[in-house]
């Protein structure tokens, strides 16, 4: 068996132990019963991962750039931080990728040029967010940060206390750096088709919990929030061929331009263009006396680095 299966079959079993205390807990019908249970699990994570592999690789297109410098000034600085979804596996060109419609619906909404930098790395978990941020120069200034991380959490079996803890460090250090921070949160695994029932619906249980604890913490941290499952996830679930890439895991260039449509009311309202946000997103729960991050104004300092 090659490693990269491995690896898969390990996250997928990871799902599986998570949720093995469901089985432990169905004391009516005894420790047989609970034993099946997890039997059946097992063998059905070892079907999803045969079934989802890699067909996609583990590199992600690179489209950070300057995008819609005909409309003039100080391009907005957005850096994208998180996992696959977050560095755009799956899009097809450089300019389907998550980062890369978001740069440019900003843009088109402000009429200024967005310079993307994006910093997130495929299969990374919440732990290694902070990693990405080391990553970047100390001089670099966003004006706003996307972080969506917590697919690979569930699946590696993070406890959800570690995971908010470090989402909460990330939110930190970043307004440290004066960024506005927009968290988009745990997607819905249950939308993952290659995943048979129960797995499924355990998985994304865990999705959601996860998902409840990171907007909780995003929201008392200062950040705006955007619940994926929510504003993005019934798409998944009634349009699979369209909205996920050929592995049936990761999403396609119409899931990207699904989910980057749907945040961008945050990302405007975390840069101040608007006051109002549909279902599904959530303004930060800093009280009125609370210090403010720099304003989209100051974007024109002479000493930001790009």
């Amino acid at each position: 068996m090659s490693s990269a299966k491995t690896s898969e079959e390990a996250r997928w079993l990871g799902v599986v132990a998570a949720t093995a205390g469901v089985a432990g807990a169905i004391g009516v019908v005894g420790a047989a019963a609970g034993a099946g249970f997890v039997t059946l699990l097992k063998r059905q994570a070892a079907h999803a991962r045969d079934v989802i592999g890699k067909p996609l690789g583990e590199e992600a297109i690179d489209a950070d750039k300057v995008y819609r410098k005909t409309y003039g000034g100080t391009p907005v600085e957005l850096l994208v931080l998180g996992d696959s979804i977050a560095a755009g596996l799956g899009a097809e060109t450089k300019g389907g990728t998550l980062g890369a419609r978001l740069a440019k619906g900003t843009a088109k909404a402000l009429q200024r040029p967005v310079r993307l930098r994006t910093a997130a790395v495929v299969g990374a978990e919440t732990s290694m967010v902070p990693a990405q941020l080391e990553s970047l120069p100390e001089s670099y200034r966003p004006d706003v940060a996307v972080v969506i991380v917590g697919g690979n959490d569930v699946t590696h079996r993070v406890p959800q206390k570690d995971s908010t803890r470090v989402l909460g460090e990330v939110i930190d250090a970043l307004r440290e750096r004066g960024a506005e921070v927009v968290v988009g949160t745990c997607p819905d695994v249950g939308a993952v088709r290659p995943l048979p029932q129960p797995l499924r619906s355990l998985g994304r249980r865990i999705a959601r919990q996860l998902a409840d604890g990171q907007r909780e913490t995003a929201l008392a941290r200062g950040a705006h929030v955007v619940s994926l499952s929510d504003v993005v996830g019934p798409f998944f679930i009634t349009n699979p061929d369209e909205m996920f890439a050929i592995d049936h895991f990761h999403p396609s260039a119409m899931g990207y331009k699904r989910t980057a449509k749907a945040m961008l009311p945050s990302v405007l309202a975390a840069l101040g263009q608007v006051h109002k946000v549909p279902f599904g997103h959530h303004l930060p729960e800093l009280p009125p006396e609370a210090e403010e991050p720099p304003a989209l104004e100051d974007a024109d300092d002479p000493d930001r680095q790009p």
